[in-house]
């Protein structure tokens, strides 16, 4: 999911679950070299409670517990793992698959050059580093100096840099500290200069923009209070307040900016216009782009906030400003998006349009140079173009071809900015361009250990259950397409919040596609590839269409020789696993095997733990009755068919996952393997100190990823060889 992406305070425990031994290993791999896997205990608990007149059970509720203080789930983790790994590594071709990830992830890797008086700062990766260092130069000829290398923080490499800003005059950078996997931050301050850290120490910061004052001297910043001790990982997040923090200073005398302690579900973020002229504070209580704003101009005195636009109705999204003209990006009057500008002294509701919405739709924006650039989504990849403030078109940004674009930062007056552009078989190339002189040139370009011209993407539409026409990519290697042979595949869905799914790179991907795999990505609805309708149709009452839309997917491609009558697997992550967890339970029959990973698998619960909160503006309310019915009928953990024959399962979580709690995939599994679904296994592989994705170690990922691709290639057919095809 994207950053806000978990629930209310959680429900007591109606019974504590006993302490046990730790796991008997010789045992438990016994169990896994039997026909018949024996899988770990779990404790089930006789509760059930009524929910608007429908009875529901919940017999691991005890699995909710924190891992990390609960010896009883801690026990039931040691065991689960221990199976787990022990299944794994008797599976032929997962070393192999490994030492190819890790080869293909040996290449060096840049970010988009971020420019900051004078220095650029941008992060590089030798390849296997666990995490990406932070480099600056001085000039952009400059030679490189290491500023930041995060790989220092901890001895396993679970300590990220997540995100970043230089001070407008490139003296001071600000970052943030991500520890294990988590949504919390610690923001520290380094002087860019002698490369030494400042004393200042912000803490308990979530979901949060990093936005300097004009002058340097300090910065805003969003936190909530800090939880009660034990309770970080998993309390819902309420009360989000604005702050100040003047550097030299200490955390308690931060300035209160903005809050709303009668609307606490409100969340609050700030952004300082390039000229350091206006604070803009953006409001918002769900996923949904519906935001209201505030402004502030700051002159140096005390910040005074006033209303810019009223209402939780509409998309506000700031792209730059030229005096008190401030540029945003909305969807007021424009499904698919439109620029409109505000006076940032006198207000008014709409705006003026600059820009009008169009077909595609409006994916991002900038203020360069004169100008502003605009990216838009075309079946799912990126064009861009020019225009002026006037909203009349200059020219198209020439970009490198088909795929996706990002980046386009800069400032009013400075032609210069940074893009990323990448394909599906083609990881990130970072390019400049001059918004005056319309050309680009390469800044940094990886090398790599295979030959993209070796593979194929094909562009299909399929029909859904109810006709609608979806889109799906399928890569593989060119040789297979042309000899029109099945082979095991890959399916990867997501289907919702309004994220797009387009071309994108990865080595774990390569992997398989190498040794001879498909691997197939669906843009169902639910997502942000076409506007508001494409989202409005995959959500709440109309989530069923997403699952409908992934089976019709599995069809197509066994339907169409793509891939053979038991070659089929379904890949999905956070969301993606909700996706996986319940078209399983829906269509048993037509997957070898299933890979969900950090997936929302209580959908009677989700609201109720860390951010679970937001996400009622995709899923609905448990606590409404409509909502509850819906919700019940695909929850992937209170839908499991005994009697059915399952395919073969491999749940994957991370024990510090404070987004999607790993409570969901506990229960999911603890479920799956009590019930009668055939002979295939149903595993769950937990990582420690890895959270939902962001800042995972590399060598944990490849970890994850060879595993689950192993597992997958066993069940599908597909032979893993030492040397790829």
């Amino acid at each position: 999911m994207r950053a806000l992406g978990c629930l209310a305070l959680a429900s007591l425990l109606l019974a504590a679950p006993t302490a046990h031994a730790e796991p008997d290993a010789a045992a438990i791999v016994a169990s896994a070299k039997a026909s018949t896997l024996h899988y770990p205990a779990a404790r089930r608990l006789d509760l059930v409670e009524d929910h608007f007149g429908v009875k529901i059970t919940d017999p691991y509720r005890w699995l909710e517990n924190d891992v990390r203080t609960d010896p009883a789930v801690r026990d039931w983790v040691a065991r689960e793992n221990a199976l787990t790994r022990h299944y794994i590594d008797d599976l032929p071709g997962r070393d192999a698959l490994k030492a190819r990830m890790q080869a293909l992830f040996s290449h060096g890797r840049y970010t988009i050059p971020r420019k900051a008086g004078g220095r650029y700062f941008y992060g590089y990766n030798k390849g296997l580093q666990n995490q990406t260092p932070l480099y600056v130069r001085d000039g952009l000829n400059g030679q490189k100096r290491l500023l930041i290398d995060p790989n220092d923080w901890a001895e396993d490499g679970s300590d990220a840099l997540a995100e970043w800003a230089p001070s407008p005059d490139g003296r001071f950078l600000l970052y943030a500290v991500q520890e294990a996997g988590s949504d919390w931050r610690t923001l520290k301050v380094l002087d860019v200069g002698t490369g030494k850290p400042l004393d200042d120490v912000v803490q308990w910061v979530k979901f949060s923009q990093l936005a300097w004052d004009g002058q340097g001297q300090g910065f805003f910043y969003s936190r909530f209070a800090a939880p009660r001790d034990g309770a970080s990982s998993q309390s819902s997040i309420l009360g989000q307040q604005l702050y100040y923090h003047r550097l030299g200073t200490p955390q308690a005398q931060d300035q209160l900016i903005y809050a709303t302690p009668d609307q606490p579900r409100l969340s609050h973020t700030a952004q300082v216009t390039q000229d350091g002229r206006w604070l803009i504070i953006s409001s918002f209580q769900g996923t949904d782009p519906r935001r209201e704003l505030h402004v502030a101009e700051l002159t140096g005195g005390k910040v005074k906030v006033r209303s810019l636009v009223k209402g939780l109705t509409n998309d506000w999204r700031l792209i730059g400003s030229r005096g008190s003209t401030l540029y945003f990006i909305t969807d007021q009057y424009a499904a698919h998006l439109r620029v409109v500008s505000i006076d940032a002294r006198y207000p008014r509701r709409s705006g003026t349009q600059v820009v009008a919405e169009r077909p595609d739709t409006l994916a991002g924006g900038s203020l360069v140079g004169n100008r502003l650039i605009l990216a838009y989504l075309s079946d799912a990849e990126t064009v861009a173009e020019l225009v002026d403030l006037e909203g009349r078109k200059v020219a198209d940004v020439p970009l490198p071809g088909m795929g996706t674009a990002a980046g386009f930062g800069g400032r009013d007056g400075d032609p210069e900015t940074f893009f990323s552009f990448s394909g599906f078989t083609t990881p990130s190339s970072i390019y400049r361009f001059d918004t005056n002189t319309l050309r680009y040139e390469l800044f940094a370009r990886p090398e790599l250990p295979f030959n993209p011209d070796d593979y194929g993407i094909e562009q299909v539409n399929y029909p859904s259950k109810d006709g609608t026409m979806i889109p799906m990519t399928v890569i593989r290697k060119k040789a297979l397409a042309l000899s029109k042979t099945p082979a095991p595949t890959i399916l990867y869905g997501y289907g919702g919040f309004n994220i797009a799914l387009t071309p994108g790179y990865s080595a774990t991907r390569i992997a398989w596609l190498e040794q001879g795999g498909v691997y197939a990505i669906a843009n169902l609805r639910g997502g942000g590839e076409f506007g508001k309708a494409w989202h409005d149709a995959g959500r709440l009452a109309n989530k069923q269409n997403v699952f409908d839309d992934f089976i019709a997917a599995g069809e197509y491609l066994k339907a169409n020789g793509y891939t053979t009558k038991d070659g089929l697997a379904i890949e999905g992550r956070s969301n993606g696993g909700l996706l996986v967890g319940a078209v399983v339970n829906q269509r048993p029959d037509l997957f070898a095997a299933a890979l969900p990973a950090v997936g929302v698998m209580d959908m009677l619960r989700f609201d109720r733990f860390t951010a679970g909160r937001y996400w009622i503006d995709d899923y609905g309310s448990p606590d409404n009755e409509q909502d509850f019915r819906l919700l019940y009928a695909y929850s992937p953990y209170h839908n499991i068919l005994p009697g059915k024959d399952y395919p073969a399962i491999l749940v994957t979580t991370g024990d510090t996952d404070d987004r999607v709690v790993p409570a969901h995939s506990f229960k999911y599994a603890a479920a799956l393997q009590a019930a009668d679904l055939g002979s295939k296994p149903r595993l769950i592989r937990i990582d420690s100190k890895a959270g939902h994705g962001s800042g995972k170690p590399i060598d944990k990922l490849i970890d994850e990823v060879a595993d689950s691709y192993a597992f997958a290639a066993h069940f599908t057919g597909l032979p893993i060889r030492d040397e790829p095809r």
